[in-house]
Formats: structure tokens, sequence, C-alpha cells
């Protein structure tokens, strides 16, 4: 992924190129110390895939800056700020921004959105990679159905749309899926199903063991679905995936908790969430399944 870096904190910029450089999440192109040279033409020079962009920044902010180039601009705007207001954040999400971070930066929170962003990247150039390919096709050639995503396909772009795709419990969901699908009908414990899960995994040595650190791995990526899902609602109540979602895997009192302490500028902890991993999983399972 080509990435270009533009704030006007020299500290900030060298600090994300480390990151990036650090985690391989692709190759700084530029780093540029303000907005006043974002061009599309610059943006199409350096092939940039990733817009890293500070909000606040001397003569043209970042939001302006984001207002003239995202119409012809076709990859992702990771816009940071240390202004959580939600009158701005909205704003930033109107004019086309994908992703929000919050400075200070953390880094597992800039590796985790950066991964997050490339692997969707990653699946719309697949898409119309498969649509240009469907499209050169003779009509014969088209009367043939095209495959069914298989569950695996289907679990990592529903992933994507959680916000959960890189999460740590990420592997444990698809893999759990996975063993439900292979066992239609089953409605087994929690605890039994993790342990199932666990023992099919070669490098597992003690399935118990592993279905208790599952557990907590699968708490903190739930978690982490229900603050996207809720930031989603804060910024735009009529969001279409958090009008779909929301409602499928949690509760809405407890969404609407966690919007309540978004807009009035706290941030959410997990011991202020009641987190039902069973209504979870069986709710991303019915999506993957249908």
């Amino acid at each position: 992924m080509n990435i270009l870096l533009i704030d006007d904190d020299e500290a900030i910029r060298m600090m994300l190129q480390d990151i990036i450089e650090d985690y391989n999440l692709g190759e700084v192109v530029a780093s540029l110390p303000s907005a006043a040279e974002l061009t599309n033409s610059l943006l199409a020079l350096h092939h940039v895939d990733i817009l890293i962009i500070d909000m606040l920044m001397p003569g043209i902010d970042g939001i302006a800056a984001v207002s003239q180039i995202k119409k012809d601009f076709a990859g992702k705007i990771i816009m940071l700020s240390q202004v959580e207001s939600k009158d701005l954040v909205g704003k930033a999400y109107e004019q086309g921004v994908n992703y929000y971070i919050t400075k200070p930066l953390n880094r597992n929170e800039i590796v985790s959105i950066i991964r997050n962003v490339s692997e969707h990247l990653r699946l719309e150039s697949f898409a119309q990679n498969l649509q240009s390919s469907l499209a050169s096709l003779t009509p014969q050639a088209m009367a043939a159905p095209a495959p069914a995503p298989s569950p695996a396909q289907k679990g990592t772009a529903m992933l994507q749309e959680l916000g959960i795709a890189n999460a740590p419990g990420a592997q444990d969901l698809l893999d759990i899926i996975n063993y439900l699908t292979r066992h239609p009908g089953m409605n087994p414990s929690l605890k039994q199903l993790f342990t199932n899960v666990a023992s099919e995994r070669p490098a597992t040595s003690d399935a118990a063991r592993e279905a208790k650190a599952m557990e907590q791995r699968l708490r903190r990526t739930i978690y982490q679905a229900h603050v996207h899902l809720a930031t989603l609602g804060a910024v735009d109540y009529t969001n279409p995936r958090f009008e779909e979602y929301a409602p499928i895997y949690f509760d809405y009192s407890d969404i609407r908790n966690t919007m309540r302490l978004i807009e009035n500028d706290e941030k959410p902890s997990l011991s202020q969430v009641h987190i039902n991993t069973k209504k979870f999983i069986f709710a991303l399972y019915d999506a993957i399944t249908r």
C-alpha cells in the first residue's frame, strides 16, 4: 500500500512512518507538513492508496483538503485530530473520511486501522477485477452462474463490516463459524464450543487452556465491534451499517449507553458493556450461512 502522510507536526509524521515501516504496513511515498500541495494529481503521481491527514493545520485544514480531492480519489482516508467534538467528527465523515483516530496516537490502534483499511482496499480491488473479468466473458460463458462465496469469504467480509477484521479474536470467530457450519443444528454451551474448536487446532496441547484464552480474546473483539457500531450511531443515527447490525448483534440499551458516552466525549470501557458472546456468535453464524 502506498501511504501519504500530512501533518504539521514533524514528530507525528516520523512516528507514523516508523510504525508503518516496523509493521510492514506499506510504503510512505510522501510526508508533507501542510495540505496546501494536496491535489488529485499529486495523489495519482504517487499512486496513493491511503491518505493519513491531520484535521487542524495552518492554512487549509484537513476537512477542507479532503473535500477537494475525495470526489476523484479512489483510496481511503484516515484523519487524525486532538478534537473529539461529535460535530467535527461527523463533518469529517460527511466529507469522505473513512476512519478517525484521536490524538495522542496509540500504536496498536494505528496498526489495526491501517491493516483494516488495507484489507478493505484489497477486497474492493478483488471485486473490481472479478467484475471486469465477468464483463469480458462471452454471453455463453456468462450464462454460467458465478460460484457463491464460501463461508470463510463471507465471514471475512462481515468482520470487515463490523470493524474487527484484524482484531485479536477474528480468527477465533472464523474458526467457530467453520465448526458450526460443519456441525449444523448444534447448540453447545460456549465452553464446549470453544473447547471443541480449540481441540481441532494442530498446535493446541491443552484445549481447555486455549478455550479460556479464546473466550478472553472474543470478549475484547466483540467489545471492539460494539464500540465501532456505537461510534457510527453516535456520528449518524441513520448510518446503514448501524441500523442493520446494531440490533442484530447487541442489545439496544447497551449500544445506546455507549453512544451517550461517545456523545459526551467520554471513552467507554469493557467493564461498562455487557457482552453477550453467544448472541453475537450465532447472529454472525446466521448472517454468514443464510
